[in-house]
C-alpha cells in the first residue's frame, strides 16, 4: 500500500489551538473527516470547504477518489467556498471598517478557522455502523481504521452524513450536510445541502453580536479537478498533478443557443436539460503523445490511467429568503478562473483592493463561450499562459439578508467514466498502434464504426465518459427530488471473519442482514495478490442462487500456496421493490467497501503426513531466549506437523489438564501462548501434549518450559 506525508496539521490544530478559548469545547476536535463507504470517496474539513492539501494527506490530488477499489483514483486538487456582500461594515472585534466589496473565504490555499471560517459542530453520522472484519483475528478492514462514525441512527436518510455547521466573520451561520449512499446505482456521488442563515454571530461562541442586514450575498464555489492522480503520475509531467490541462465545460446556462435549463423546464426539448459543470484530462503541449485518458506508456500496460470525468449539478437554489422554490437561473455565475491567479492565495478578508478583485469572480456571470469550445483541439496547459490551469467556478445570488434569513443551496457532485475493464482493452490496443507506427490497425469505435486513428479510437471511448457522469448526477436528481427515499439494499453482515488454514481459507459472518424486509441471500468476492484489484465471486447462497438456503460459513479450497487473498461479503436484495426511474429493476447489493479485507489470508503450513513428525517448538521454551524465538509473542510455543484436524490436550508433568486445544483449520500449526484454560500462564516444568484425530489415532510429545 502507497505511503503519503500525513498533514498533521489537518488533525491537531485546529482542536489545540481552539483550547485557549473559552467556547472551544463546542468544537469537534478532529477537523477531517472522511466517507469511504462507496466507489466515490473523499475527505472533508470542519470548515466548510475542501482546500488544496488541507486533508490528513498531503498531496495535490487527494479526495473525490473514483474508481475507489483500486489506488490513487483521487480527481480533486483543491476547493473553495466564498460568501462576499456588499456595504458591510465589520463587526467591533474585527475592527469597525466598511468595506464597499466584502468577502470572507475557506480557500482554495487558505483557512482561518479563528476568524473567518468558525467550525462549531463537525460528526459523521450512519445508519448502521461498519462491520468488524478480522483476518486471523487482526482487525481488517480500512473502515475500522478511518471511519470516525459519532453516531448511529438507523432512520438516516443516507448510509452516511456529515453535519457541518460554521460560523462567518459576517455573521453568516452556514450548515452542511453531506450525503452519501453505498448502493451500487448512487455511490459515485455525494449530496451537498448547505442552509445559510444571517444569524449575526460573527465568533465561535454563542453569543449573537450584530444584527444587520446583508446586502447582495453571493454563495460562490470554486472546484479545481485534475483527472487523476495515478494517471498524471504516468506522464512524468508536474503539472497534470494541479490539473493544468483540465478541459472545462458548462451547461444548462441561459445564455447557450437553446436558452439552457429554464428553457429546457419550459418544454425546449433540444436545451440542456442540468445545470452543470464538469472537466476531464486534456492534451499536454509538452508530452510525446495525446494525453486524452492518460494511457500508459511509461510502465508498458497501455492501460487508460484518467478516464474520470469529474462534475456538479445544482439541484435547487432558493428563488429569495422569503421564496423557497427553487430559482431555474441560478447559479448566475458560471465561469473558469485561473487557477493560480493572485485572487486564490492567500485569503485576505481586510483588504479592500483583494476583495473588490474577488467581487468581480463571484459576480462575473455565465462565461462564454466555454472552457473546453475556446481550447477546443489545442492544449489547455498554455492558454493565455496559465501557470496552473483553471478551475471551475459558480456563484448564487444575489440575496438581501435581513436577521433570521436563511438561504437554501443544494448541490450534488459525482465522477464517472469508462470501467477498467474498457481501459484495460483501449489502452492495450492504443498502445500497440503507438509502439508500431509502421503497422495499420483498424479500431472500434462506440457507435459501431471503426477507424484507423489510434487516438480517435481512445479519446472516443473517453469522451463517452461524459454521458457517464450526467447519468451519475441526473440519479442524483432523481434521488433528491423522491426526497432521498430511493430503494436501498439489505446492511452488510455486522461480523465478517476470514481465517487461514492449512488446506482451505474458511470465511464466516453474522445474520443481522437477514432482518431487512427486502433480504435476499449474500455473495462473497475474491482478489488474489492484492486487494485493490478486480474481485470475482466465488460463491452465492440464497434467492436465485445455485445455493438456496442461507449460510453462514464459506471454506474457499480453491486457493493455492505462497498467494494471497482478499475478500468481501454483501448482501443482496430481492429486487421487487427496486424498479423506480431513480433504480434499474433488479437486486440491489451493498457495497464492498463494508466488508472487503485489506490484510491477506493465505494457506498456513500443510498438514503433517505422519504422527510421528509432530514437533514442540521451541523446546526447550526458554523465556530467555524469547526475543528470537517468536518477536513479538514472547509466551508462544507452537505444535507443527500437526494433523489438520485434532484436540490438543496439555498437561503438568504430574497428569494435570490445564489446557484444551481444538484444531480445527486443517493446517499442520497450532501456537499456544503458554495460558491455561483459566487464563493463567504457566510455570518452568515439563508438560505432556496428546494429539488425538477424529480417527482416534494419538501421539504424546514431551517439553520444557524455563521461566
Amino acid at each position: 500500500m502507497k505511503l503519503h506525508k500525513i498533514n498533521k496539521l489537518a488533525f491537531f490544530t485546529l482542536g489545540t489551538a481552539l483550547t485557549l478559548l473559552p467556547f472551544a469545547e463546542t468544537v469537534h476536535a478532529q477537523d477531517v473527516l472522511n466517507i469511504n463507504i462507496g466507489s466515490l470517496q473523499s475527505w472533508y474539513r470542519s470548515d466548510g470547504s475542501e482546500i488544496e492539501e488541507g486533508g490528513t494527506i498531503i498531496e495535490q490530488q487527494a479526495g473525490l477518489a473514483w474508481p475507489a477499489q483500486y489506488e490513487d483514483q483521487d480527481n480533486q486538487a483543491a476547493k473553495a467556498f466564498w460568501i462576499a456582500t456588499k456595504n458591510y461594515t465589520d463587526a467591533a472585534q474585527y475592527g469597525g471598517v466598511t468595506y464597499p466589496f466584502k468577502v470572507v473565504h475557506v480557500g482554495p490555499r487558505g483557512a482561518d478557522p479563528l476568524r473567518e471560517f468558525m467550525p462549531i459542530e463537525f460528526k459523521l453520522i450512519g445508519r448502521h455502523d461498519h462491520p468488524q472484519v478480522y483476518v486471523d483475528g487482526a482487525p481488517a478492514s480500512d473502515l475500522m481504521f478511518i471511519e470516525a462514525l459519532t453516531e448511529v441512527d438507523p432512520d438516516l436518510v443516507s448510509d452516511r452524513m456529515i453535519y457541518n455547521e460554521v460560523n462567518t466573520s459576517i455573521g453568516v451561520t452556514m450548515i452542511r450536510k453531506i450525503y452519501a449512499w453505498g448502493q451500487q446505482y448512487h455511490d459515485n456521488y455525494f449530496i451537498y445541502e448547505y442552509i445559510f442563515k444571517n444569524t449575526g454571530n460573527i465568533d465561535p461562541d454563542p453569543e449573537i453580536e450584530q444584527q444587520v442586514t446583508l446586502e447582495d450575498v453571493y454563495f460562490f464555489w470554486q472546484y479545481r479537478y485534475a483527472a487523476s492522480r495515478e494517471g498524471a503520475q504516468w506522464t512524468d509531467l508536474n503539472s497534470p498533478r494541479w490539473g493544468i490541462n483540465e478541459m472545462l465545460s458548462t451547461r444548462g446556462e441561459p445564455i447557450e443557443p437553446n436558452g439552457g435549463y429554464p428553457a429546457w423546464l419550459d418544454g425546449n426539448s433540444a436545451a440542456d436539460s442540468m445545470r452543470v459543470q464538469y472537466a476531464w484530462m486534456g492534451r499536454h503541449s509538452k508530452a510525446a503523445y495525446d494525453l486524452i485518458g492518460s494511457p500508459d506508456v511509461k510502465y508498458g500496460s497501455g492501460r487508460l490511467g484518467s478516464p474520470q470525468y469529474m462534475g456538479n449539478i445544482t439541484l435547487h437554489a432558493d428563488s429569495d429568503t422569503d421564496d423557497k422554490r427553487d430559482d431555474p437561473y441560478q447559479p448566475v455565475t458560471t465561469s473558469w478562473e485561473g487557477s493560480d491567479e493572485p485572487e486564490t492565495r492567500p485569503n485576505e478578508q481586510f483588504n479592500p483592493a483583494r476583495m473588490t478583485d474577488e467581487w468581480a469572480w463571484v459576480t462575473r456571470g455565465h462565461r462564454w463561450p466555454r472552457h473546453a469550445d475556446v481550447i477546443g483541439e489545442g492544449f489547455p496547459d498554455v492558454y493565455e499562459g496559465t501557470p496552473g490551469g483553471f478551475s471551475n467556478t459558480s456563484g448564487y445570488g444575489p440575496y438581501t439578508m435581513a436577521p433570521g434569513d436563511s438561504v437554501r443551496i443544494i448541490i450534488a457532485e459525482g465522477v464517472s467514466g469508462i470501467s477498467r475493464e474498457k481501459c484495460i482493452e483501449v489502452g492495450r490496443k492504443w498502445l500497440q498502434a503507438y509502439q508500431n507506427p509502421s503497422e495499420t490497425f483498424t479500431f472500434d469505435l462506440p457507435d459501431g464504426s471503426t477507424t484507423t486513428d489510434k487516438d480517435e479510437y481512445k479519446n472516443a471511448w473517453i469522451f463517452t465518459g461524459a454521458d457517464s457522469l450526467f447519468k451519475t448526477l441526473g440519479r442524483a436528481r432523481r434521488n433528491f427530488s423522491l426526497n432521498y427515499e430511493i430503494a436501498v439494499p439489505p446492511p452488510p453482515p455486522a461480523l465478517f471473519n476470514i481465517n487461514s488454514g492449512g488446506d482451505r481459507i474458511s470465511l464466516a459472518w453474522s445474520d443481522e442482514a437477514e432482518a431487512a424486509p427486502n433480504f435476499s441471500g449474500y455473495r462473497i468476492y475474491r482478489a488474489i495478490a492484492r486487494y485493490d484489484t478486480t474481485y470475482q465471486e466465488i460463491f452465492a447462497c440464497g434467492e436465485g442462487t445455485d445455493n438456496p438456503d442461507i449460510v453462514h460459513e464459506y471454506n474457499d479450497t480453491s486457493v493455492e500456496p505462497t498467494t494471497n487473498y482478499y475478500y468481501y461479503i454483501s448482501s443482496f436484495s430481492d429486487g421487487r421493490n427496486n424498479n423506480t426511474s431513480a433504480n434499474p429493476g433488479g437486486p440491489l447489493e451493498s457495497s464492498m467497501f463494508w466488508t472487503r479485507s485489506t490484510q491477506p489470508a493465505k494457506l498456513l503450513r500443510p498438514a503433517g503426513e505422519s504422527l510421528a513428525e509432530i514437533r514442540v517448538v521451541p523446546n526447550p521454551f526458554d523465556i530467555r531466549s524469547r526475543i528470537v524465538q517468536y518477536p513479538g509473542e514472547q509466551d508462544k510455543l507452537e505444535f507443527i506437523d500437526i494433523p489438520g484436524r485434532c484436540t490438543i490436550r496439555i498437561y503438568t508433568e504430574r497428569g494435570d489438564l490445564i489446557r484444551t486445544i481444538e484444531h480445527t483449520n486443517g493446517s499442520g500449526s497450532e501456537p499456544w501462548n503458554s495460558e491455561t484454560d483459566y487464563g493463567q500462564i504457566v510455570v518452568s516444568g515439563v508438560y505432556i501434549a496428546t494429539f488425538e484425530t477424529p480417527e482416534g489415532e494419538t501421539a504424546i510429545r514431551k517439553f520444557i518450559i524455563i521461566r
